[in-house]
């Protein structure tokens, strides 16, 4: 096992370098100049060409991208163009906690909704249960988590008055984001849950053991529910990583000190070490998901764990 995740880490260099030089291409090809950005339109030019001097914008492609892998390396990701120009390590870190909470929230949300109503789909199948079941996986996948999350606004604390609309430092403040952000989730498990559960109940082995005289929840839970938990770790995995990512409209919605929004105004502000260190941040934790669902793998599979062996 102990060489398989080392072998797994490894494999994180090369993405987290592709990650790095997308994002600097990206840079160079985006239209507008951080300097100019920084000091405002009205600026003046012999500022503005001092200021680019400064910031080593003048330097050649393969220069800048260099000099930023080598802090990169040091664990220096630079310092934010912004007013105070604090460190990108700080600034990331002060707003990261809330993102992974909401991602987290989202997904335990998810998990919770999700896995038991698709083992009831799937055991009632087209039954009532199975098709409003579907019917409801069918609307959190369609429905956008920025339109719920302004609709619970509108009637929770605008019409009832039960929930603050803003913030994230209080458990009546996680209820609404974690809803907007984690039922597009919970309805894509549902209906992997599902779809692998039929797959199993229908095989030769469940079969067996019902002849065997195992009870109805024995088959389901021990014998079926096992073995379809593969697919759905995986896509339980994906979610929490595209939660990560996609945190940025909930946390504007819900006006929450996150990553997400901070990263989309330091885009919009040209503030590219804020925004290379945010997206770079969020590539290593999508990556340390994708190991422990590996991981995990093998420990709901004996199968997948003899082959570690």
């Amino acid at each position: 096992m102990h060489i398989f995740i080392l072998k797994r880490l490894a494999m994180m260099i090369p993405v987290l370098l592709g990650v790095i030089f997308i994002m600097f291409v990206l840079m160079h090809l985006t239209p507008g100049d951080p300097a100019q950005a920084r000091l405002g339109e009205a600026a003046d030019p012999v500022v503005v060409a001092q200021l680019r001097e400064e910031m080593g914008l003048n330097n050649p492609f393969i220069v800048q991208f260099g000099s930023y892998l080598l802090g990169v390396l040091r664990l220096d990701f630079g310092e934010s163009w912004r007013p105070p120009h604090r460190p990108v390590f700080t600034e990331i870190f002060a707003r990261f906690p809330n993102t992974i909470q909401l991602a987290g929230m989202g997904i335990v949300l998810a998990l919770v909704l999700g896995i038991p109503l698709g083992i009831l789909s799937a055991v009632k199948q087209y039954s009532v249960f199975d098709t409003g079941a579907t019917f409801v996986g069918l609307l959190g996948v369609s429905i956008p988590n920025f339109w719920l999350g302004m609709m619970m606004i509108l009637f929770f604390t605008v019409r009832m008055g039960l929930l603050p609309p803003t913030g994230f430092g209080t458990p009546q403040q996680w209820i609404m984001p974690t809803i907007a952000i984690g039922t597009g989730s919970a309805a894509i498990i549902m209906r992997m849950t599902r779809s692998s559960m039929l797959e199993c109940i229908r095989q030769d082995y469940i079969r067996t053991a019902r002849a065997k005289g195992q009870t109805e929840q024995k088959v389901i839970f021990r014998h079926a529910l096992k073995n379809a938990l593969i697919p759905v770790t995986t896509t339980a995995g994906l979610s929490f990583g595209f939660l990560l990512g996609g945190a940025v409209l909930t946390e504007t919605i819900f006006a929450i000190p996150g990553l997400g929004a901070f990263m989309v105004s330091a885009f919009f502000l040209r503030d590219w070490p804020i925004a290379i260190g945010g997206v770079l941040l969020i590539a290593v934790s999508f990556s340390f998901v994708n190991l422990f669902v590996d991981i995990l793998y093998a420990f709901i599979d004996p199968r997948i764990r003899s082959q570690y062996r």
